[in-house]
């Protein structure tokens, strides 16, 4: 019953993690690489108006989500745009502003476990005789909720379904009359406040340093490689299966070995199905 039960809670954690740079790259085809320093930023933004400016933690966590999406919409239209289709340039663009981010954040004193948000919840519950703390069950209510809310956004807004149709055929949605640069500013915007849900929802677990940004970038590349670039039903098959196998990890090796799972499934994913699960990138064999 642990095994389930908190391989869920880590399947969950991944999502939370991945699914914001999932759903840039699936919509407008940029690999945001800044998105573990969006994380970060978040956490710390929200931090600040919690413990600086005295705000009350719910307009904390709103402000820090606005900030998140002004930061996503700035990206975009400042650096991005500029270079968009230049895909090593948008690479290194993006990992150079993260790079940027959290070393700024570094320098301004972001270190060591003074930083951290309150959970949302005080507590705990039993689930299947396993004790399982409250926050840890706002995780996972967190995951399901984006998952359906982004469901239903991009099946029943206009948004949505300009978002889905840039993501399905960019040249048709352009003869549509749908403008590429606005649904890509939205996609960033939207991921970066996507990276923010995760950090509001898991750094009260833990604590807002650094460090933090580089490993979330890494877990959600992994799930992302794995799942499938673009695909979110992948994303989410990835999470469950990275998640539980992080899981074993801790239970039956140690702890420091998570990392290490992650980037042997980057390697066999890319050694065995380039494409990954659900990926809709060419087979090798189709591209020699």
């Amino acid at each position: 019953m642990d095994i389930l039960v908190y391989g869920i809670v880590q399947s969950a954690t991944l999502l939370l993690m991945a699914f914001g740079f999932s759903l840039v790259y699936g919509i407008s085809r940029l690999p945001n690489f800044a998105h573990g320093a969006l994380y970060v930023f978040t956490g710390f933004i929200a931090w600040l108006l919690l413990n600086r400016l005295g705000l009350p933690y719910p307009l904390a966590v709103l402000g820090a989500l606005a900030a998140a999406a002004l930061l996503g919409v700035l990206i975009y239209r400042l650096i991005l745009k500029r270079i968009r289709g230049m895909e090593t340039s948008e690479i290194i663009a993006t990992y150079a502003i993260g790079l940027a981010i959290l070393e700024g954040l570094r320098w301004a004193g972001l270190r060591g476990t003074t930083y951290t948000l309150p959970v949302f919840v005080e507590g705990s519950a039993t689930l299947l005789r396993v004790p399982v703390d409250f926050q840890r069950i706002v995780v996972v209510t967190s995951a399901v909720a984006v998952v359906t809310l982004l469901w239903v956004f991009t099946r029943h807004t206009r948004i949505g379904r300009a978002l889905r149709g840039v993501a399905q055929d960019e040249r048709a949605a352009l003869m549509l009359g749908i403008d590429s640069d606005h649904v890509a500013t939205v996609a960033v915007a939207l991921g970066s406040v996507l990276a923010g849900v995760g950090a509001l929802v898991l750094l009260p677990l833990g604590s807002i340093v650094v460090q933090e940004g580089y490993k979330v970038l890494i877990y959600a590349i992994a799930v992302c490689v794995v799942g499938g670039l673009g695909s979110w039903a992948g994303t989410v098959l990835a999470s469950l299966v990275l998640g539980f196998s992080q899981y074993l990890t801790v239970a039956y090796g140690k702890p420091h070995f998570q990392m290490v799972v992650m980037l042997l499934a980057i390697i066999a994913t890319l050694i065995l199905r380039p494409s990954g699960l659900f990926g809709r990138q060419k087979e090798l064999e189709e591209r020699v």
